[in-house]
């Protein structure tokens, strides 16, 4: 087994159990990058091609037609407004950048899956499903910092302005997940271990087992260190692609929670009396429904959607099975229900905070997670008032 380094910067040629692999470095938004990645492919005519896709990212760059398909109240039902929600403004971050720059997103991967294809190459798409990363990114992380998670999301949305060519090449050196959530990252350390770690044993072991004896790479320059070290290494690469459930803890919590305010309520009628009940029970109205009615209203959603936000709360809160940002997200879906225009503009609207908030689709997802926000804060925030009341 031998480790030789080609002379071309960037690229990496390992001899690993009987096969070549040759792993091409690239950033995600880079002209040289997707020159090196087509060269390399043409000059070394390999049996397959690995990229960095997943099957839903490499449906994205090849069928822009996508957006057509979608079903929001589907979307919405399934729980899955926030993924979906966070893979558009990873789009957006890529796509801001590559047109400031003159690049498609994912231009050396296209570049590479067509040299792959002219050379008659298998092709591998090698990378993790970029929902199994986001859920499992998601879980691990408690309520606060799901809420530094989605907006340290939309602060990315600005502060591209400065990006230039020499920035995207010291982009290299990271993967654009974790340039977006570097300061999360900073706090939450696991996150590293789920959006890097854990995607480079993943592709390692898609590489290593990829067919043929000459293996052609083509993956985000943050990443080669870590492929390099588990390309020698067993993968289990089964647990990785799964997103693990709930702890039960959390689960226990979720219905703990709605048992603990209906006990202190309890608790304020026997006693406080009536008055100092009935002013728990206000209190937690108002409270819940305030926080949840302005988080609807803040991704502007339809005055019929922030009553209903502002009416669920206080109820979905006692309800581990829904939440009240489903429910303002499936009423402004249905007052506002979106257009074939507005599937077709997605690609544009995402470019910009105010095409997040202009288009319908995107819209109706913010108010899922603006919601659901408001409704948390408020049941952290009704409780103690009502401990007041009692006078403990």
């Amino acid at each position: 087994m031998t480790n030789r380094e080609n002379h071309a910067e960037g690229v990496t040629a390992l001899e690993v159990g009987g096969k070549r692999i040759i792993l091409v470095a690239t950033a995600h938004v880079s002209k040289q990058s997707a020159e090196l990645a087509e060269s390399v492919i043409k000059e070394e005519e390999p049996d397959t091609v690995c990229v960095e896709l997943c099957t839903s990212r490499h449906q994205s760059i090849r069928n822009s037609d996508r957006w057509r398909q979608m079903d929001i109240v589907k979307v919405i039902k399934e729980k899955k407004a926030f993924l979906l929600l966070a893979n558009m403004m990873l789009t957006s971050f890529q796509k801001r950048i590559g047109e400031k720059l003159g690049v498609r997103p994912g231009e050396e991967m296209i570049r590479a899956l067509d040299a792959a294809e002219d050379a008659g190459a298998e092709i591998c798409l090698a990378d993790r499903d970029i929902a199994v990363t986001l859920s499992r990114t998601w879980r691990s992380t408690g309520l606060w910092n799901k809420i530094k998670l989605f907006f340290q999301m939309i602060l990315s949305m600005g502060g591209i302005e400065d990006i230039d060519e020499q920035t995207v090449e010291d982009m290299k050196k990271e993967d654009i997940l974790q340039s977006l959530l570097s300061e999360l990252e900073k706090s939450h350390p696991s996150i590293r271990r789920i959006l890097i770690d854990e995607r480079d044993r993943y592709m390692a072991h898609k590489i290593r087992n990829a067919h043929g004896e000459k293996i052609v790479a083509v993956v985000g320059a943050g990443h080669v260190p870590g492929i390099k070290k588990y390309l020698y290494e067993e993968i289990d690469h089964v647990s990785l692609e799964t997103v693990p459930p709930r702890g039960k803890g959390l689960y226990v919590f979720k219905w703990l929670l709605p048992a603990i305010i209906i006990l202190v309520i309890a608790a304020g009628f026997y006693y406080g009396g009536a008055q100092a009940g009935k002013s728990m029970i206000f209190w937690w109205l108002a409270v819940n429904a305030v926080f949840a009615g302005l988080g609807a209203a803040a991704a502007f959603a339809h005055p019929a959607t922030i009553v209903a936000a502002l009416a669920a709360a206080p109820l979905t809160s006692l309800n581990p099975l829904i939440a009240a940002g489903w429910v303002a997200g499936l009423v402004e879906a249905w007052v506002r229900k979106p257009r074939v225009a507005d599937l077709e503009d997605l690609p544009t609207d995402i470019l910009s905070v105010k095409g997040f908030w202009r288009n319908k689709v995107t819209r109706i997802l913010l108010i899922v997670v603006f919601a659901n926000i408001g409704s948390s804060v408020g049941t952290f925030v009704a409780l103690p008032l009502m401990v007041r009341i009692m006078g403990i």
